[in-house]
């Protein structure tokens, strides 16, 4: 008899303003290893974000298409109790470069203090997305860059929008 196996379930957290092809990149290549993926928008009192929570929801939703097996919400608090709620038990973490990874190993050393049984995966974006953070993506749309290749059409539109709006 073959006992039916838990889903494993991953959260993937950050404040996503805005969602980038590289976030998409950590996303698509976590379902390779995961049944569900909780991309979860953190609601950072320490940010001010140029979009609202809901926004950067409704984009990653559009980079997720039609994908079942990810879902998206935004959270408040500790990571370690969305994980809980979620019956989560791993974290997703992308690393670009070197200076991410101290800040994100002392991350990881906590979430695995409050909650022992929560694993942490530190992922390297592919070599197309490496270079793409969400803050030079909102320099470049600020000031009228092409950023057609570092974001979904939906988020391009809404960062046109947003600045074109601030000219006004």
């Amino acid at each position: 008899m073959t006992l039916p196996r838990t889903p494993r379930i991953a959260l993937y957290a950050g404040s996503f303003d805005p969602f980038t092809h590289g976030h998409a990149d950590i996303m698509r290549r976590s379902l390779g290893f995961v049944d569900q993926l909780v991309v979860a928008v953190a609601l950072n009192i320490n940010k001010k974000p140029l979009f609202t929570a809901d926004e950067r929801v409704g984009f990653i939703r559009a980079a997720a298409g039609d994908e079942p097996r990810v879902h998206v919400r935004a959270f408040n608090g500790l990571l370690v109790d969305l994980a809980r709620e979620m019956n989560a038990t791993m974290l997703v973490r992308g690393l670009r470069a070197v200076s991410d990874f101290e800040y994100e190993y002392q991350m990881a050393l906590m979430n695995r203090h409050l909650h022992p049984g929560l694993e942490t995966v530190f992922m390297v974006p592919s070599n197309e997305t490496t270079y793409i953070s969400s803050s030079m993506v909102r320099e470049v749309a600020r000031f009228g860059g092409d950023i057609s290749a570092l974001v979904h059409p939906v988020v391009a539109n809404a960062l046109a929008e947003h600045f074109k709006s601030r000219e006004s």
